[in-house]
């Protein structure tokens, strides 16, 4: 796994194999010291990238939570106190002012590649 350089322009990052991926399911990969969950949706054949972090429970576990959708918006919901977070955009549906951070992704060459 490589990473883009701390102090470099954001750039797109190999990060895993597409075949790493489990459908409806998430992983964690560390990146520049950061724990990014990645997700792949079956409904929608998408792949989803946010902070594995989460700002209630106060721990890295986001990639261990349960994915789907609330009102068309593709979510997952924490294992810990099970809010739910928008996987595009890192809203918190449950508080307005919290939000985290969420990662553009492409396949290139069967690789997860993350803009960071």
């Amino acid at each position: 796994m490589s990473s883009a350089m701390k102090n470099e322009s954001p750039q797109w990052v190999d990060v895993c194999s597409f075949k790493d991926l489990q459908p409806n399911s998430g992983v964690c990969a560390l990146i520049d010291g950061r724990q990014i969950a990645i997700f792949l949706m079956s409904k929608n054949e998408k792949i989803y990238a946010i902070d594995n972090f989460d700002p209630f429970g106060e721990a890295n576990v986001l990639s261990r939570g349960l994915i789907g959708d609330l009102k068309g918006e593709p979510v997952v919901a924490s294992p810990l106190y099970k809010q739910h977070f928008n996987l595009e955009t890192g809203q918190c549906l449950e508080d307005e002012a919290v939000k985290i951070e969420a990662y553009a992704t492409r396949i290139e060459s069967q690789k997860v590649q993350l803009f960071i």
